[in-house]
Order: structure tokens, then sequence, then C-alpha cells
């Protein structure tokens, strides 16, 4: 096939792409605010809900972010925001990870306690964008009740846009959301022996 013909052959291929695509976004006349599940056994979960973060504060819009199971290391992301946007909404449940605190129950009264915070963004009409880091933890432990959270969740303001990150988490959640995302692991660096680098893990 000459390069004539090549040319003639991707154009007719992308306008039929082009008329495609734009028959989708002609269709799609609803506004509303989102709810979004990343989740998945991959990495980059925390990473792509933080990403939305900045998204949303380059837009000048009002954030708040709730860390589940997160908080006793220091993350660049938490570094940078609490310098950055010193007054922005920014709760995190402090215990680590539940395979190093081994205590149920004092998992259970910080979990309550961390979404007790959460439902009072998620309350709130004047936040734009809620980020319930790796909350699906919470739910597949049995922390806290499911009906509780997507009830909370959805009976949010009607413009206020909420990411969920963490893998499981239940059905109520992503019968919930409007998007789900799952982030698959065909190859990660720590089963190379390779540590987690500053900047690029955390």
């Amino acid at each position: 096939m000459n390069d004539e013909k090549k040319n003639r052959k991707h154009k007719q291929s992308m306008q039929a792409l082009k008329s495609r695509v734009d028959s989708s976004i002609a269709a799609a006349q609803t506004e509303k605010g989102l709810c979004v599940l990343l989740s998945g056994d991959g990495k980059g979960k925390s990473t792509s809900g933080f990403g939305m973060v900045m998204r949303s504060l380059g837009y000048g819009h009002r954030v708040g972010i709730v860390q589940f199971i997160k908080g006793e290391q220091l993350s660049g992301e938490e570094i940078y925001l609490r310098e950055k946007y010193p007054d922005m909404p920014f709760y995190q449940m402090g215990t680590g990870f539940t395979w190093d605190t081994q205590d149920r129950q004092a998992d259970i009264v910080a979990a309550e306690r961390t979404w007790a915070y959460a439902e009072e963004l998620l309350k709130n009409a004047s936040i734009d964008l809620v980020l319930l880091d790796e909350l699906t933890y919470m739910l597949a432990f049995k922390y806290l009740e499911e009906e509780q959270v997507v009830n909370a969740i959805s009976r949010r303001p009607a413009q206020q846009s909420v990411v969920i990150t963490g893998r499981g988490g239940g059905t109520g959640l992503r019968e919930l959301a409007d998007t789900v995302s799952e982030i698959s692991s065909p190859k990660h660096a720590y089963e190379s022996g390779i540590k987690a680098r500053k900047g690029v893990d955390f």
C-alpha cells in the first residue's frame, strides 16, 4: 500500500473515530459531582487520587482529604499539600498499616473516629472534592459498616465529587460509584528486592 492510500485510510479511520467520540460527548448532558473508585492490586491508586486533588486545586476548588491506614510515615503529597495549603482539611487515622498495629479493637475505634471526620466533609457543600484514601480496607476488615459509608457518600451535596482508593471494599461502593478503575500489578519493583524510593513510592 502506497503512502497516499495509507494516508487516506488513516483519515477515514480518524473521521469515524471522531464521529463516535463527538457523539458520546454530546450524549453526556448530566451535570453532577462524581464518585470515583480506584481499586485493584496494582500500585498507583493513592497516587491517582492525589493527582485528582492537584487537578481540582488547579481550578481553585476546595478539597478535603481523609487517609485511612496511612499516617505514620510522611509522604511527598502530604509534605507538599500541608506546606502549600495549610488550611486544607487533611485528616489521617495515624495508626499506620493494620498488620503493624495488630490490635483490631483499637483500629476500629480509630476508623470510627476518622470516619466521623470524613462524614463532616461529605456534608459540607463548600468542599468540591473529597479524597477518601484507603477507605476500602475499613470495609474489607469490617471496621466500618458498609451501609453507613454508602449512605453518607450517596447523600453528599449534589456537586461534590468523591474519590475512594484501596483494594476490595465490597459491592456497595462499586454499585454507587460512577467510575470504577482497576489497577493491575503484572510487575512490581518490590518483588525484585528494590526498596521503595522517596519521591516515587512515597
